[in-house]
């Protein structure tokens, strides 16, 4: 689950935050006012953004940055001049006093990024089992002897036949072990 953390000095600024987030149609953040808050939040969600001010009573942005789990960015906003010094840190960063408009277009813009890389992780194939590993290795055993193939043949051969069918090469293995046996 993704979700906005609002981090401000002022409770009531954090609040306002919250309020005008949830205005423009997102889901209503947990607001604090320091940093070891926003970590113990944080906690609560696989992925997130962590929206905060540059410095919090307990600790400045880049030590929260740092502190954050994986799955979390920073969205910092800041004076002009505080923002020159902050580049090249993978921090978002939004020049106070932030305009509404720019403010809920960089987290549509940051909550979509965050969306495409926990689809882009879930669609990544997933290793092989070692049983699997094992069948491959079989079937391609079983296809060089049986048919004087190398084992780059045989391998491709395997390939082949798995997106020919539309199946896993494990499967694919399986299937040639059963053949045969």
């Amino acid at each position: 689950m993704t979700g906005i953390i609002v981090a401000l000095p002022k409770m009531e600024d954090a609040k306002k935050m919250k309020n005008l987030l949830v205005r423009n149609g997102f889901a209503a953040a947990p607001v604090c006012t320091a940093g070891a808050s926003a970590l113990s939040l944080a906690e609560n969600y696989n992925s997130g953004i962590v929206i905060c001010a540059y410095q919090l009573p307990d600790m400045i942005y880049s030590e929260l940055h740092q502190c954050l789990p994986p799955g979390f960015e920073m969205l910092l906003m800041a004076s002009r001049h505080i923002l020159a010094g902050c580049k090249d840190n993978d921090i978002v960063c939004l020049p106070m006093p932030v305009k509404v408009l720019d403010l809920v277009n960089t987290v549509d813009m940051m909550l979509q990024a965050a969306e495409g890389r926990r689809r882009r992780r879930r669609e990544m194939p997933k290793g092989r089992s070692r049983e699997e590993i094992r069948l491959i290795q079989e079937a391609k055993y079983l296809l060089m002897e049986r048919n004087n193939m190398t084992e780059e043949e045989a391998h491709r051969y395997l390939q082949k036949c798995s997106m020919d069918n539309g199946m896993r090469m494990a499967e694919t293995a399986q299937m040639t072990l059963s053949f045969v046996r």
